[in-house]
């Protein structure tokens, strides 16, 4: 027996009228009865196409101001009735219901209603009810039955129509997947936006949904599965960038650009940012983009080889110049000149993302962590400590310029592994030291990366994403060179750690706020 289910009544009820007088004009074409409601019935009418009133094939009338058009036995038996089942045909004769053998459904814009900052009862009227019955319908019975829930569907139904006189049982299953998925994804949408309406940030169940951006070609490492989901509010950055040249992303590409892309956006200056392993290598400030790169890769040359390089500012040809002489996995930046554009095209393997914008970096937002059996949910780390809300513990209060240097450092820790030490002087880093088992280890990793470079550290700032739990972190810092250091506070040896930093006479700063990031 043929699986092939021809489509003689189709049922059409969306609110994205892309592409549906072409749609419907083929489904008609090929023999199909069309059955529509409200607004995508009148523009078929009006494309000069016969289209079936919902409420003409039911006998009933849309009521409640239209919260009532489908749920009735005439839509719904003709969706769920079993083709091949002797009594659903039966029952169905016997009631007068016929068919349907497509449904053409996307919902009410709720997303996009709460999006543009409508108000409750606004949002409350666009959750859609009958859509999201008819597509699960559909979906269930889908033996007999396509379900299309975007107009993305429409050219793979008609080619088969075309082909072979109706649909097959493989495309029909690949719809209704689609399907649940995407009444899945509304109503994790709906529930979201209602628990937040409650002040529940954190609701007993929470739904998360996600739409496929890329299948990926493998994960961190070549034996694993991976794909790049879009999910949550837009912001600036991997999810709305546009990929301009170069091979496709990898899952570490992604992780990598999306670190590098985070930490520049925490500064207004033109400001680079040089990521390897999600971690800076390089991070500067400076009065072009130009400079910013000289003065960020001078802090780790070695690990830049084959980095992340983010700008906050559009890539210009000169900047584009003095990257591409090293090898970079990939460019990010909000813009990008027609000439950068034409120079890095020389680099086929060169991946340059331009995203349109910056994020805020002091937006709110949940961060994830899958964990084995469930997942971490957490407010996104938007902290911001700025000059007022440093305290200053030592003897020897910092200069204006040693207060410049510890923020400019404490920001850059915002965004490095812990534990993380963060060597700066005059908007660059010196040095950097990440995700070690102790803070005194980064210490003197960060210090010796940078010397190693030939950098001096004579008069710079240290940042600690955490507290220094004992002197002997600070004491490596003071002997690097440190003459300011900027931390946390909290430890129960804060005294310890104040009589080491007054005894080598430094300033110290307390922020009050943590960055661990694991």
């Amino acid at each position: 027996m043929s699986d092939i289910i021809p489509i003689r009544t189709a049922l059409i009820s969306v609110s994205d009228k892309t592409g549906l007088e072409d749609f419907a004009r083929a489904l008609i074409a090929q023999g199909a009865r069309v059955l529509s409601t409200g607004g995508s019935a009148k523009l078929l009418r009006e494309a000069g196409l016969p289209v079936t009133e919902v409420s003409e094939h039911t006998g009933f009338p849309e009521i409640l101001e239209g919260r009532v058009k489908t749920l009735v036995p005439q839509i719904h038996g003709g969706i769920l009735g079993k083709r091949h089942d002797p009594g659903h045909i039966a029952e169905m004769t016997a009631h007068g219901i016929a068919p349907i053998d497509l449904v053409a459904v996307n919902l009410y814009p709720f997303e996009t209603t709460v999006a543009r900052g409508a108000g409750f009862a606004d949002c409350i009227e666009n959750i859609d009810i009958g859509g999201p019955a008819m597509i699960r319908a559909a979906a269930k019975n889908h033996e007999g039955v396509a379900v299309l829930t975007e107009p993305s569907h429409y050219a793979r139904v008609l080619e088969e129509m075309a082909a072979q006189g109706g649909t097959s049982l493989a495309t029909r299953r690949a719809l209704a997947v689609a399907a649940f998925a995407r009444t899945a994804a509304y109503d994790a949408a709906i529930s979201t936006w209602f628990a937040e309406q409650l002040g529940e940030a954190f609701p007993p169940r929470y739904a998360i949904s996600g739409e496929r951006k890329q299948a990926l070609r493998y994960g961190e490492n070549p034996h694993q599965r991976a794909a790049f989901y879009i999910a949550g509010p837009p912001r600036f950055g991997v999810a709305t960038a546009a990929q301009h040249q170069g091979k496709e992303l990898s899952y570490n590409n992604y992780n990598d650009t999306d670190a590098a892309f985070e930490c520049v956006a925490e500064f207004t200056e033109p400001t680079v940012v040089i990521v390897k392993h999600a971690n800076p290598c390089g991070v500067a400030i400076a009065a072009s983009p130009a400079a910013a790169w000289e003065r960020a890769l001078a802090c780790d040359p070695v690990s830049a080889f084959g980095g992340i390089v983010a700008l906050n500012r559009e890539l210009d040809e000169d900047t584009a110049a003095k990257i591409a002489a090293i090898f970079t996995e990939v460019i990010i930046a909000p813009q990008a000149s027609a000439e950068a554009k034409a120079l890095l095209a020389r680099k086929k393997n060169l991946r340059l993302l331009t995203t349109g914008g910056v994020p805020d970096p002091a937006a709110p937002g949940l961060s994830f962590k899958s964990l084995a059996g469930g997942f971490l949910l957490q407010d996104r780390d938007a902290g911001r400590v700025g000059r007022g809300d440093l305290k200053i513990v030592t003897k020897r209060g910092p200069s204006e310029t040693e207060i410049a240097d510890m923020l400019f450092a404490f920001r850059v820790a915002k965004h490095v592994k812990s534990n993380a030490i963060v060597y700066a002087k005059a908007g660059a880093t010196l040095g950097i030291g990440a995700g070690q088992m102790n803070r005194l280890d980064s210490a003197r990793i960060a210090a010796w990366r940078g010397k190693e470079a030939g950098l001096d550290f004579t008069g710079c700032a240290v940042a600690s994403d955490a507290f220094f739990p004992f002197a002997d972190g600070l004491e490596a810092a003071i002997a690097a060179g440190a003459s300011c250091v900027i931390q946390p506070g909290g430890s129960i040896r804060d005294d310890e750690v104040i009589a080491a930093a007054d005894a080598a006479g430094i300033a110290m700063v307390f922020t009050n706020m943590r960055h661990f990031r694991h």
